[in-house]
């Protein structure tokens, strides 16, 4: 038995079969590692329900990029548990940036619960527009509007998950974004 942490000539069949797009070979390796996935997960973000979505996304990404796995430089097993940790902590990270833009916005309410119904028409408004014009974008530049700013990703995970180079992601984000500012800006004229 190899010595834990090294690569298996069993690990490098199933990337192998990963790669081929063998989902039997998916199959196997959740049922190997995904108790550990979970436990990592559930140790970063302490909830069960976040967990199971950390450890869904971590074999998502090892399904779509099996082919970046370097078993050189490291086993399947470290591979899959950096996957782990990396996928919870962004998972706080978000929870927590979502948390920070509520508070904003309860900060930002008028006192006493009076709620303007034109403020929350123009916003309505303003979220529509926003969304038909990201939906007009090439498909590209929208996918990646929409992994960095409703995904929460950062570049480098925006062109990790594109298969792209980092600098065509970014690429990508400024074309879109000018794009957008140009559409938002004619229809507020």
């Amino acid at each position: 038995m190899a010595p834990p942490g090294s690569t298996t000539v069993d690990d490098r069949l199933s990337v192998a079969r990963l790669i081929a797009g063998d989902e039997t070979a998916l199959h196997e390796l959740y049922d190997r590692l995904s108790p550990m996935v979970f436990g990592i997960a559930r140790r970063v973000v302490a909830d069960q329900t976040a967990s199971e979505d950390v450890c869904q996304e971590v074999f998502v990404q090892l399904w779509s990029q099996a082919g970046a796995i370097d078993l050189d430089r490291c086993s399947l097993r470290g591979w899959v548990s950096v996957l782990a940790h990396r996928r919870a902590v962004d998972w706080v990270r978000r929870a927590e940036r979502a948390r920070r833009r509520e508070e904003r916005a309860d900060a930002s309410s008028p006192e006493g619960g009076f709620v303007d119904l034109a403020d929350g028409a123009v916003a309505d408004d303003r979220a529509r527009r926003a969304r038909a014009a990201v939906a007009s974008l090439p498909a590209d530049q929208r996918r990646a509007v929409e992994l960095a700013y409703w995904g929460g990703r950062s570049y480098r995970e925006v062109a990790v998950e594109l298969g792209v180079p980092e600098g065509t992601a970014k690429s990508r984000l400024r074309l879109a974004l000018s794009k957008l500012a140009t559409m938002l800006g004619e229809e507020e004229d």
